[in-house]
């Protein structure tokens, strides 16, 4: 029985994640649950699967949690009880669903301790994924996909020779504006953009599918997971997405992984690897039903986060932890109604061009260059209003 720690329970990866649990009580016990601030989903839990640990980032309310807890569950708090839990010597996986940089810290405290780790963020690879996957490597620690993109490229790899591979395609759905013109775009509505098409998803990872920022920071992620260079990547939009990822290989044979569009596919597979488990509980592709798959180039002017993207892609250094930081501020402007949904791009543009890039950072380097593009975002959203 794998002991699993699920750092971010009470997002939309946390919640999949129980529910893959539930779905297999006698492979997987819940060892320990970790929240932001909301203490209302994360006392639910509690009750349901009694962790050993538990976490919860707002400090002032993890008095409230030993209430419920008890004296059987150790209650932590704030980031240094999230590295604490990550590194935990009974716990043998985590799964790392913490979103944004936040989840650079502990991410790494797994790897430091030996901890297989199922990763389901993205940004702290954007960051600093050359060091995370160099401390992987020299901890023998495998870091697994959960994005079911990533997951596909993961699994089409299996058993196959990296060094054969010719391209990747990541596969986009475009998301809600696919069809949409340049001025929809621009006067975009918070409610409009958090309606995607084919994903239920965070606000912050919704609002990332709109600009296909999300596809951008996938491209990065994946140069850094499976050792690629930016002119091996294709993205691909394909709105029925069905088909998560493609790998072809040098001798022209393309393997594709295809399945229902449901993240608790690929958390359970990510869980039970190297085992695949009975997925009775999941949705199954009914292949008389699909009729047709399309697939369309991403129009980069359009969408010119994906530009930006690929920029970071080629420059490297810290360019792609100021591209992710800025971003990461103008969604959260955006969802707050303080940032229009077309100045998203221009703000990160305008960020990027400000900043000196450092090449082969290290880690006080990269989050320097975290915090300096936020406060240069913020200044340059202020002086917009």
């Amino acid at each position: 029985m794998k002991r699993i720690a699920i750092l971010g329970s009470t997002g939309s990866i946390g919640k999949s994640t129980l529910d893959v649990i539930r779905a297999h009580p006698e492979e997987f016990r819940v060892a320990a649950l970790t929240a932001n601030s909301d203490t209302g989903t994360l006392m639910r839990q509690i009750k349901e699967f009694k962790p050993r640990f538990v976490c919860i980032n707002d400090k002032s309310l993890a008095l409230k949690l030993k209430i419920v807890a008890g004296n059987k569950t150790k209650v932590l708090s704030g980031e240094d009880g999230l590295s604490e839990i990550a590194g935990e010597g009974s716990i043998d996986l985590v799964l790392l669903a913490v979103s944004g940089i936040a989840a650079l810290g502990p991410l790494l405290n797994a790897i430091e301790h030996g901890k297989s780790v199922a990763c389901a963020n993205k940004e702290a690879l954007v960051a600093a994924g050359e060091i995370i996957m160099r401390r992987a490597k020299k901890n023998n620690v495998s870091i697994i996909p959960v994005d079911s993109e990533q997951s596909a490229i993961w699994q089409c790899l299996l058993n196959n020779d990296s060094s054969k591979i010719k391209n990747i395609y990541l596969t986009a759905s475009g998301g809600p504006f696919r069809k949409a013109s340049l001025k929809d775009l621009r006067n975009a509505t918070l409610e409009q953009v958090l309606k995607h098409p084919r994903w239920k998803m965070g606000k912050k990872i919704t609002v990332d599918s709109a600009t296909l920022m999300n596809k951008g920071l996938e491209f990065i992620e994946a140069m850094f997971l499976f050792n690629l260079r930016p002119q091996e990547i294709k993205i691909l939009v394909h709105p029925e997405a069905f088909i998560h990822s493609m790998v072809e290989f040098i001798d022209g044979v393309v393997m594709a992984q295809l399945s229902e569009t449901d993240m608790r596919i690929p958390i359970q597979y990510a869980l039970s690897y190297p085992l695949r488990l009975s997925g009775s509980h999941l949705p199954h592709l009914d292949f008389y039903k699909l009729k047709e798959l399309h697939f369309e180039k991403p129009d980069v002017k359009k969408f010119p986060c994906l530009g930006l993207a690929y920029r970071a892609a080629v420059e490297l250094g810290t360019m792609p932890a100021v591209l992710n930081a800025a971003n990461e501020v103008c969604v959260e402007r955006f969802l707050e109604r303080s940032l229009r949904f077309g100045s998203i791009p221009l703000v990160i543009e305008k960020v990027m061009d400000r900043h000196k890039n450092g090449k082969n950072p290290d880690l006080e380097t990269i989050k320097q260059a975290d915090s300096w593009a936020r406060v240069e975002a913020q200044k340059i959203i202020e002086d917009k209003q």
